[in-house]
C-alpha cells in the first residue's frame, strides 16, 4: 500500500457504500475519515444478494475469507407460481456463475456485511466517528467544511456523501427533493433453518410470483438462517424504517391463498418487520465542486434486481481508482467518476423498476406470456437466458479501473 498523500477525504455515512468507499480510498493511499450519525453500528436490515460484479471488488479489497465465513453460496435462482407452486424458470448460479464471471454469487445478511467492512476499517485504523449527524456543508475552491450536531466543525479537501436515500449531503448540494413513495411495502423476517423440516428449503434463491406481490427467500449465515422478503403493493403504510415491527398475522393474511410451503415459512419466522419503499428519478449530476455522492444518496435502487449494495460497491471502487488516476487534480477525478458511473447506475435503476412491474403482473394473459418467456428460456435456451445478465453481473470494475 502506498503512503498516504495529502488529500484528506471525508466520507459521510458508514453504511455499506460508505465503509466500502473508505476501504477503497485507503487502498490507494488517501487519508480517509468516516462520519456516521448513529451512536452505534448495529446489525440491522435484511439479507441481500451480492452478485459477481460486487464480490470481485470485495475480494480485491482483501475480504474474501471474511465474506465466505458469514455468507451462503446459492446453487441457483428459481421462479415459482404463488398458489400452485409449480416451477416457472430456473437459472444456475453457484459454480456456473463463478465459471462464467470469475467471481462468486453470495447471499449475506446486510448487518454481517456492514460489520465485516467496519472491522476491516478498524484493522486499517481508518477513523470511523459515531454520533456525527451532519448539520451543514459549505465548500469553496480549496476545501469542504462539515458542521455536525455536536458543534464540531471539520474540513476536508474532498467529501463523499454516502448517507442514503434522504441524504443530507445531497440536499446541501442540490436542495430539497422529496423521494417518491412507490406504494410498495416490503416485509422481512428471519427463520432459523432448524425450525423447518430438513431439506424443505432448497439451497437456492426462490422467487414466488403473484398478482401485485411477490416473495423471496434464501439462506444466509452459512445456511443457519433463512431470509424472507415479501413485497406487496399497498398504499396503506408509508413508514420508512428498518426497525418498524410488522404484525405476523397481517403478513399471514396477505399470503393466505399462496402455497402451503410459504405459509409454513411465515409461521416459522421469529419476528417480522416492514418498511415502505421509496424511489427517486435518476440524477443528471452527482458532483458539485469538491463534493460528490455515492450509492443510495445519488441512485437509490428498488430491490427487484438485488443491486442496491452492488451499485454502491462498484461506485466505491471506481471513485477510488479515478481519484488515484487524477491525484494532482482531485476535482477532475470526481467529475470522471460521475461520467463513468452515471449511465450504468441509471440503466440499473430503470431496469429494477421494470423487473418489479414484471414480478407483479395482474393480467392473466400477461402472466402467461411472462411465464412462457421465462420458462422456455431457462429450459431450452439456457445460454441466452444467462446472457441476459452478462451486462449486469459480468461488469468488471476491477479490470476496467485498476
Amino acid at each position: 500500500m502506498r503512503q498516504p498523500v495529502t488529500t484528506r477525504v471525508g466520507v459521510v455515512g458508514a453504511g455499506i457504500g460508505g465503509l466500502t468507499a473508505a476501504l477503497a480510498l485507503n487502498d490507494v493511499g488517501l487519508d480517509v475519515t468516516v462520519y456516521e450519525q448513529a451512536e452505534t453500528i448495529e446489525s440491522l436490515g435484511a439479507g441481500l444478494q451480492l452478485s459477481p460484479n460486487a464480490t470481485r471488488i470485495l475480494h480485491a479489497l482483501g475480504l474474501k475469507d471474511a465474506l465466505e465465513a458469514v455468507s451462503f453460496t446459492p446453487e441457483a435462482v428459481q421462479f415459482r407460481s404463488a398458489s400452485k407452486g409449480y416451477l416457472i424458470a430456473y437459472r444456475h448460479l453457484g459454480a456456473v456463475s463463478q465459471a462464467r464471471y470469475g467471481a462468486p454469487y453470495y447471499h449475506i445478511h446486510r448487518g454481517d456485511l456492514q460489520q465485516l467492512l467496519l472491522h476491516e476499517a478498524q484493522r486499517r485504523e481508518i477513523p470511523v466517528l459515531l454520533g456525527k449527524q451532519l448539520e451543514t456543508l459549505t465548500q469553496n475552491t480549496k476545501q469542504v467544511d462539515l458542521q455536525f450536531n455536536d458543534e464540531t466543525r471539520l474540513s476536508h479537501e474532498l467529501v463523499i456523501g454516502c448517507d442514503g436515500l434522504r441524504s443530507r449531503v445531497r440536499e446541501s448540494l442540490f436542495g430539497e427533493d422529496a423521494p417518491r413513495f412507490t406504494g410498495h411495502i416490503a416485509w422481512r423476517g428471519l427463520i432459523p433453518a432448524d425450525a423447518l423440516p430438513e431439506k424443505s428449503i432448497q439451497p437456492v434463491a426462490t422467487v414466488w410470483l403473484g398478482a401485485g406481490k411477490h416473495l423471496v427467500h434464501y439462506y444466509v449465515r452459512n445456511g443457519e438462517w433463512i431470509n424472507l422478503v415479501a413485497i406487496v403493493e399497498s398504499g396503506q403504510f408509508s413508514q420508512e424504517s428498518w426497525t418498524e415491527p410488522g404484525d405476523k398475522q397481517e403478513l399471514k393474511s396477505l399470503f393466505r391463498n399462496w402455497h402451503q410451503s410459504l405459509r409454513d415459512l411465515i409461521d416459522a419466522s421469529t419476528s417480522c418487520f416492514k418498511w415502505a419503499l421509496y424511489d427517486r428519478e435518476p440524477l443528471s449530476s452527482w458532483t458539485l465542486q469538491r463534493t460528490t455522492l455515492l450509492g443510495d444518496a445519488c441512485h437509490p435502487m428498488l430491490p427487484y434486481l438485488a443491486q442496491g449494495a452492488a451499485m454502491a460497491i462498484e461506485d466505491a471502487w471506481v471513485l477510488s481508482r479515478l481519484l488515484e488516476r487524477w491525484e494532482d487534480e482531485p476535482v477532475s477525478g470526481l467529475m470522471e467518476y460521475q461520467k463513468a458511473r452515471l449511465p450504468r447506475t441509471r440503466h440499473v435503476q430503470l431496469a429494477s423498476r421494470r423487473q418489479g412491474e414484471m414480478f407483479h403482473l395482474r393480467d392473466k394473459w400477461a402472466i402467461i406470456r411472462r411465464n412462457l418467456k421465462l420458462g422456455l428460456g431457462s429450459r431450452y435456451l439456457p445460454e441466452i437466458a444467462m446472457q441476459q445478465f452478462d451486462w449486469l453481473h459480468g461488469y468488471d470494475a476491477v479490470k476496467d479501473f485498476d
